[in-house]
């Protein structure tokens, strides 16, 4: 069994799992685009948006896909989760997924991590970033 976070996004998926992949320093598994989809025709006007795409770094995987129906909000009421292995490394990542975006609460040590802020990046989705490094007082 496992739980994996599906990204949708408002036509900006391929520009969004390719800025995450310079992020996390990896390559992107998967991308399909509605057109490669067999059994499937995508609405006038989306043909070029992508249908699937996955991507595993931090040791997990994410799904994402542009949404295709009409109206599709933008995420709000979930954060991606993402442990870097100490806080050198939490605060590049912080800052990379912040250009463009809104920090919600700076990168700084709080009373159950040495280094922990959250963010809204350019593509509307919610991160948070910690590290599993150990604080003085743990």
């Amino acid at each position: 069994m496992s739980v994996l976070p599906y990204l949708r996004f408002p036509g900006t998926c391929e520009a969004a799992m390719t800025f995450y992949a310079s992020v996390f320093g990896t390559e992107i598994d998967m991308m399909m685009k509605a057109t490669e989809m067999p059994d499937f025709t995508a609405p006038t006007g989306m043909e070029n948006q992508i249908a699937h795409a996955s991507m595993k770094f931090a040791g997990g995987e994410i799904y994402a896909s542009d949404a295709f129906e009409p109206g599709a909000g933008t995420m709000a009421g979930c954060s991606i989760m993402v442990t870097m292995p100490d806080t050198g490394a939490g605060k590049a990542t912080f800052e990379k997924l912040a250009e463009g975006g809104q920090v919600q609460m700076p990168y700084q040590a709080t009373f159950w991590s040495p280094g922990f802020g959250t963010l809204i990046d350019q593509f509307g989705v919610h991160w948070m970033v910690s590290t599993d490094e150990q604080s003085d007082g743990a």
